[in-house]
């Protein structure tokens, strides 16, 4: 039996053992040291990242704001959102996992909801802002007093970093224009208060849910004045949602003033041409002086209970869109902003006829017209 059991064991064909390498996953992690001192978990990044920054976005419920609290969240970071009203925030829970995106209730007048909202954080993105005036609410109230509370906090509980939203031709000395004046004086009290703020001036943005390209889509933009010749350099919202992702890690940018805009400079009427042609439709546009327009403009807004127009807008589009020399901009972060020509038919092919839904954008159409002629060179 045992003989058997040999001859058997010798009949038997020998498999090479082949040795695998053991499988483990690759997760670089580095400690990083704040500035004061505190010391962070810095992981790959992925929605379920479990290390990284607690930033706190006041103003996420607003239009810039959903896109750099959907950056932010799915890279693994802790955003605190401070709100005023329970249903404009619901549609930033599913931008980070389950546990990442923070809500607290917040009141610009409470300075204790305040300082709850920035205690525990790395760095604090103040994006609250107005086009016009309320009866709860100045402009000053807004972007003068409230910015100044925030500040405060951040400088109280020793935040990191502070990055503060104005907006183009902010200054302090218009006495025409109570948007730009107030945003000037918040930049000034802000940096007094907090010498190391980031200030950040967007140029007219646009977007999915913007007033720039989806006010001059519909029929209800009908009365305009300047005959719409007030000139900009518009920015996509989701560029500026990636220079302020940067700023987040880049401690460089603290204490840098950075005017964000885009590549190329356009008339309000360039900008509505372009849409027109866009949409297939031509939108009428009634043009009237300032001197009887802002009188209506300020019985509309009394009289009504719906944002309409207010006389400072009107005073708006009577002024160019001036660029600081000595700010920084996109191409000190390393972005290259966006062509609106490119992106227009992404956010108006909802304004199209059902007729021409189909078709493709006008760039493309554009492109497909100049192969139909035939070009000759001089020299041949």
């Amino acid at each position: 039996m045992l003989l058997l059991a040999r001859q058997c064991s010798r009949s038997r064909v020998c498999i090479p053992k082949v040795s695998r390498p053991i499988q483990r996953r690759q997760i670089t992690q580095d400690v990083q040291i704040t500035r004061t001192g505190r010391p962070i978990i810095s992981v790959r990044g992925g929605r379920s990242s479990l290390g990284g920054h607690t930033c706190t976005v006041f103003g996420a419920t607003g239009f810039l704001g959903r896109y750099i609290v959907n950056r932010l969240a799915r890279a693994g970071n802790t955003v605190v959102v401070p709100y005023r009203e329970e249903m404009t925030k619901r549609h930033l829970k599913v931008a980070g996992d389950l546990g990442r995106v923070v809500f607290l209730e917040m009141d610009l007048r409470n300075t204790p909801s305040i300082e709850e909202s920035v205690r525990h954080s790395d760095i604090v993105y103040n994006l609250i802002g107005r086009d016009y005036y309320t009866k709860n609410f100045t402009l000053e109230d807004v972007h003068v007093e409230g910015a100044a509370r925030i500040a405060e906090a951040c400088a109280k509980y020793d935040v990191d970093r502070f990055v503060h939203v104005s907006t183009y031709n902010a200054d302090k000395n218009n006495n025409t224009c109570e948007f730009f004046r107030t945003k000037g004086l918040g930049e000034q009290v802000v940096r007094s208060i907090y010498p190391e703020t980031t200030i950040v001036r967007p140029a007219p943005a646009y977007g999915a849910e913007d007033r720039l390209l989806n006010r001059l889509a519909t029929v209800t933009n009908l009365l305009t004045t300047n005959w719409m010749q007030e000139r900009f350099w518009p920015v996509h919202a989701i560029d500026v949602g990636r220079a302020l992702e940067v700023m987040l890690t880049d401690d460089t940018t603290a204490g840098q003033t950075y005017e964000l805009y885009g590549p190329t400079n356009y008339s309000m009427a360039e900008i509505a041409e372009l849409v027109d042609q866009e949409i297939f439709k031509n939108r009428r546009h009634i043009n009237l002086p300032k001197r009887l327009y802002q009188p209506l403009a300020k019985v509309l807004s009394t009289v009504l209970w719906w944002p309409t127009v207010t006389p400072d807008e009107i005073e708006r589009e009577f002024h160019d869109q001036v660029i600081d020399p000595n700010a920084k901009t996109f191409a000190d972060l390393g972005i290259e902003p966006t062509e609106l020509k490119n992106v227009s038919f992404e956010y108006l092919v909802g304004y199209r006829p059902s007729r021409y839904y189909d078709l493709p954008p006008m760039s493309e159409k554009e492109r497909r017209e100049e192969k139909k002629y035939l070009h000759v060179i001089d020299d041949q």
